[in-house]
Order: structure tokens, then sequence, then C-alpha cells
């Protein structure tokens, strides 16, 4: 496997800012209409070619909680991953699909059993989603989490099986594609993150060794199986990676940001996420896109405070992410072609996936060559 790294330190491109009304020119190909469809790949081809108007920033708010929401994966179906509640004591976590219409977006809400938090967040294009879940919800937050999978209805816990494991334990799911491959990270012993692939349908799991990283976070996986994420070197500085199938990594650092972020990346190679600029109080984050042979292009939402952050991106171009707003509020972000609104969600507890028998953990098999890491 080439384990290459190319760290490289790319300009920003183009400086992408909101007007009045929320449109930005993002993507779009001159036309209004949705791009939200099963045939994205050939739209995405007119947004490659030129930029246009139409495309929105579109704030969609779950209604049991309009002060906290994060949409944080979009599939080719125009369904969205996210969930509401801060986490806070008293605040827990929901999870939900929105699935975006024009005429009216619909949430249905997505709960592991006898969970207390779910948050989902990623979906691939047949409805498997992933993500992770908490029997807690402690004043101090410091729950435990146990990544999950859903598909068709029925929910699996996934535990990264490792002696190296963290008190309380973490185990989180963050993408999946459609292979239903998914990605995500455990916490060891020592506090540090370790990046990992899962096979929902082999029930095998694969540690990603990222060179020169002391703690790595796997956040999105395309159907090529190039993976990002995020990791923090030596020197502690915290920068999103690529891997390719081949094991070649490629760093991304945007110049004079305290921390760089990638979350997700579509078929086209197109990845978002987020950099932060200051520390402390002084902290802004900033949402991004980059391409290759393109750079980067710095996407915020006119609404936010200093504070948008991008976490998904379907092969049209479409993205989703969240914004602080000028009340403190977290609220749901979709950049699209078209305006979208949502309707009333249903109660917590209504509308969720059918289960059959007791949630049980993923089988943990892996293929010769391919098992678990331990410390």
């Amino acid at each position: 496997m080439n384990r290459r790294v190319l760290a490289i330190a790319l300009g920003i491109t183009a400086a992408m800012g909101g007007v009045a009304g929320g449109v930005l020119a993002v993507h779009g190909s001159g036309s209004t209409g949705v791009s939200l469809s099963a045939n994205s790949r050939h739209e995405h081809m007119g947004h490659m070619s030129r930029l246009g108007a139409g495309w929105t920033f579109n704030t969609l708010n779950n209604s049991n909680d309009v002060t906290f929401n994060q949409l944080l994966g979009i599939n080719n179906r125009g369904q969205v991953a996210g969930y509401f509640g801060s986490g806070a004591k008293g605040h827990p976590n929901k999870g939900y699909v929105l699935n975006l219409a024009p005429q009216g977006s619909t949430f249905q809400n997505e709960n592991f059993p006898a969970g207390q938090q779910t948050q989902v967040i990623g979906i691939n294009d047949t409805g498997v989603t992933v993500g992770f879940w908490s029997t807690q919800n402690k004043a101090s937050m410091s729950d435990n989490n146990f990544g999950f999978y859903d598909m068709n209805g029925q929910f699996r816990n996934v535990v990264y099986p490792t002696r190296n494991i963290s008190k309380p334990p973490v185990t989180q799911l963050l993408g999946v594609n459609d292979r239903d491959i998914a990605v995500g990270f455990f916490n060891g012993a020592k506090g540090n993150s370790h990046a990992f692939e899962y096979s929902i349908r082999g029930g095998w799991f694969r540690r990603l060794h990222i060179p020169g990283a002391m703690s790595s976070t796997a956040s999105g996986i395309n159907n090529r199986g190039d993976i990002v994420g995020f990791l923090t070197n030596q020197r502690g500085k915290t920068e999103g990676f690529l891997r390719t199938p081949r094991g070649t990594v490629i760093e991304f650092r945007i110049p004079r940001a305290s921390s760089t972020m990638a979350f997700g990346i579509n078929d086209f190679g197109e990845v978002a996420g987020t950099f932060m600029k200051g520390s402390g109080s002084n902290a802004k984050s900033f949402g991004f896109t980059w391409r290759p042979g393109r750079g980067f292009t710095v996407v915020n939402d006119p609404l936010g405070s200093g504070a948008t952050t991008l976490n998904g991106i379907n092969d049209a171009g479409d993205l989703v992410g969240f914004y602080t707003d000028a009340k403190g509020n977290t609220d749901g972000l979709l950049v699209a072609r078209g305006r979208f609104s949502a309707a009333t969600a249903p109660p917590v507890g209504a509308g969720l996936a059918p289960v059959t028998g007791t949630p049980t953990t993923a089988r943990t098999t892996a293929p010769a060559g391919v098992g678990p890491t331990h410390f």
C-alpha cells in the first residue's frame, strides 16, 4: 500500500459571501430548479462547467427544538441525516432524517432503541444511516458513545473491538457509502482518536493508519473508496486529510487557519468541511469546499455569526451543515438550488424505524489481514 503523504498548503481560490436574501452562486448552472435527484451525476456536470444563480442558503430546523439543529449528511435522493438537542443535561440529542422537497420538507424521527441520545450523521443512497447513540445524558456531557447503523429499519450496535478503549467508551460511525462501508473512530485509553472503516455487510473492521497522526478521525467516504477526515499531528495541529483506496494521503492545510477538518466527500472528489481562525473566545469557523485542481472555496451562511460548518455534500454539490445565528442558536443549514422549508416535525417517539428483537452488537469477524489492532 502506498503510504506516501502529500502535504500541501493550497491557497483559497474564491471567497464566497452571502448577499441579501441568502442567494449564493456556488455551483449553479443558472436554473432555479431543484438539484436534488437520483440523476445528480448528470446535473453535476453542468455545475462543474460554470457558476450560476439560484443557489440559496436554507435554514431547516426541527420544530421539536429550534434552538439546536445540525444537518450532517446528504444523499442523492434528497435525504438528510441530522439531529436536534445540544446534548446538555435535560437537552438530549435526538436523531432524524429530513426528506427534502421544494413544496415542503418532512422530518422522520430516528433514535436508537433504549438509548437516551442519538445522532444520525451519515446516509447513503439506499437510505442506510449511521451515527452514534448513548445510554447517558450527564451534566458533564462525558457520555458513553456507541456506533450504530440502521438498515431497513433494523438497528445494530457497532463497537470497535479492542482492549484499548477510553472510559467512558467512545465509538462513532460518521459516514457510509453505497457499498455499505462505514467510517468513524474510537477513542483509545489515552484519549486519542483512531480512525477505522467498517463493513456493514461483511462485519469486518479495518484500522486506518494516517502517517504522522497522533490522533485521527475518518468522517466521510465516497463510492470510490476515498476517505476524508482530520488528524492531529505531532505538533498539535489539526489538519484535514483525504486517503485514496491505494493509501495515498493528502493533507489539507488552509493558510493561516488554526485548524482544518474535512467531513464529507462526493463521487467527484469534492470535499466539504470547516476551518477555524483564532482560538478560544476569538475563534471563528468557516465552511469550505475543495476540488482537485480548483482549490478551496469558502462558504459561509450570511446569517451566521462567525460560525459556519459544512459537514456533508452529495454528487450534485448540495451542502449541509449548521451555523450559529445572532441569538446563539445552532441552525441546520442546506445550500442548494431552490428554496426549501420544513413542515412541523412529529413529536419525539413518533415515526421511529421499526425494530425486530433486541438491538445487537455488529459482528466483528474480519477477513485475513484486516483485523483490529490492539495496543
